[in-house]
């Protein structure tokens, strides 16, 4: 068999097993993918499409809250005490350090992902056009435009990029909404 013919015959496979497991449905209509179900969104507009992790932004940021505002207590509290204050002390520096950690790692995932929207972007204005986009566009006008249509797409960069939109403006100007319901 021919180096071509593999390939050919590994991308037949490939398609096989990426239409298998996009095809397959859970009995409550949650769409089955290599990571779980995924519950696809109503249709996605400017109005509903901020997303927020209940597990990061509803029970670890205020966990960690209340362990900063009870680490500080016991700080004050053991303030006079020389036998507790450095177990207080490193009880305080360390929940402090596990709040900065547990913001960067999100940070650090969005900044990852904007990465990987430009390049995306710049691929799919480059198809569409022949050119790349203008570098005077952002990374944050760039991710606002990943929401539109291949229709407006172009017209819509090129605007964005001579009158300096902020995202907002760029989001609430798309009439023809590409949903996103992959972002973190």
């Amino acid at each position: 068999m021919g180096f071509a013919a593999r390939g050919a015959a590994a991308a037949r496979v490939t398609n096989v097993r990426r239409s298998t497991r996009l095809s397959l449905q859970h009995p409550a209509g949650k769409e089955q993918t290599a990571r779980g179900y995924h519950v696809p969104m109503a249709t996605q507009s400017y109005s509903n499409h901020t997303r927020t992790d209940p597990v990061y932004h509803r029970a670890l940021l205020p966990i960690l809250l209340l362990t900063i505002i009870g680490a500080c207590v016991n700080v004050y509290e053991s303030w006079g005490d020389h036998e507790r204050i450095y177990s207080a002390s490193l009880i305080l520096v360390l929940t402090l350090c596990l709040s900065v950690a547990a913001v960067l790692a999100r940070v650090y995932a969005l900044k990852a992902q904007d990465r990987a929207i430009r390049a995306e972007e710049n691929f799919r204005h480059y198809v569409l056009t022949g050119k790349p986009l203008d570098a005077r566009l952002g990374i944050r006008q760039v991710v606002a435009l990943r929401f539109a249509s291949d229709s407006e797409f172009p017209a819509l960069a090129s605007r964005a990029a001579s009158e300096g939109l902020q995202p907002g403006d760029i989001k609430q100007a798309v009439k023809d909404w590409r949903a996103d319901e992959y972002r973190v």
